[in-house]
């Protein structure tokens, strides 16, 4: 199946008063033609600036890409020049953001921000896109659609907000679909309608990555899953053999702590100690510390991510001959 985006070996940094941070290390990952990528881990492993990366959104200063390729349809992203990659941003990448809240305009009315992307990408008049900003509007459930075209972002529910994002991004019918925890910190019932929403506007040849820290919601959604730990990529591959024999402690870990209704209401299993500090990676495997399978190699070297069979692992584990101790 014919890869629409190749990350390949990117790099990304902060520069704070502390020092400089390693946001995201070594970051390779192919997004396939019509499937549903998921990009999962906890809050600060590097998903959200892995998803601005592509279209170099990240703030500099005081971040900065250090180095890899992105390649979209065979042009690197990184190098390409701003007026060419505004014309690709929106267009062929749409971008539903974490916050509906802060990505859209406060000082703009809803229709005035659709029409203004229209315009930009189209030779439309403002009235032919009026027309086809309400007609978006009323494909993803917004009621009363025309009376919202002249709404202020703050006068909509987090639940519209995030509608109206959605058909921001859709609407002009993107190759790539970037969704940025679409459903952070709504209740689980708009959670619900906002997948389904996502499910139902997405075409067979649109590609998604979906990141998120739910696993459930990569159950959900997902064809394949890349899971982050520590701003690098610690395992891929298809989502059921994945949930099934996860390969990495870490994967492993993440699924065990998914709530269950057969469990009861015992404590739910945790991960011992803590994400070690980006000012100072420990020398060997991000997730020594923690693993309950660690020896001694694991201390002292750091891994790759190879692959294993049809998945691709970080971790000594799987080595040839490998074995804990």
């Amino acid at each position: 199946m014919k890869n629409v985006v190749h990350i390949k070996n990117l790099e990304v940094v902060f520069d704070t008063d502390e020092g400089c941070i390693e946001a995201v290390r070594d970051i390779t990952l192919s997004i396939r033609e019509g499937e549903t990528l998921g990009l999962v881990g906890e809050s600060g492993c590097g998903k959200s600036v892995t998803s601005m990366s592509i279209l170099r959104l990240i703030p500099c200063p005081p971040g900065r890409i250090t180095g890899g390729e992105i390649l979209f349809d065979g042009q690197d992203l990184l190098t390409l020049p701003i007026p060419q990659l505004r014309r690709i941003r929106g267009q062929a990448i749409g971008m539903i953001f974490q916050e509906p809240m802060t990505a859209l305009s406060p000082l703009h009315r809803i229709g005035s921000q659709l029409v203004e992307a229209w315009q930009f990408h189209y030779p439309l008049k403002r009235r032919e896109a009026w027309e086809q900003s309400l007609a978006w509007l009323e494909k993803v459930g917004i009621p009363d659609p025309a009376q919202q075209m002249y709404a202020y972002p703050y006068q909509l529910s987090g639940g519209m907000r995030q509608r109206v994002m959605i058909a921001a991004a859709m609407m002009m019918a993107p190759r790539l679909l970037i969704a940025d925890e679409p459903t952070t910190a709504l209740d689980v019932t708009i959670q619900a309608q906002i997948l389904d929403l996502m499910r139902a506007m997405k075409k067979a040849d649109t590609s998604v990555l979906l990141i998120t820290h739910d696993m459930g919601v990569i159950w959900e959604m997902c064809e394949r899953v890349a899971v982050m730990y520590a701003g690098e990529i610690v395992e891929v591959g298809d989502v059921e053999p994945l949930f099934n024999t996860p390969l990495h402690p870490y994967t492993e870990a993440l699924l065990q702590s998914i709530p269950s209704l057969a469990e009861g209401r015992g404590r739910l299993p945790t991960i011992k100690g803590q994400v070690p500090s980006p000012l100072e990676y420990p020398a060997g495997c991000r997730f020594s510390s923690r693993c309950p399978h660690a020896f001694d190699r694991c201390l002292a070297e750091h891994p790759t991510l190879k692959k294993q069979g049809a998945r691709q692992v970080r971790c000594f584990l799987h080595d040839e001959g490998e074995v804990a101790s």
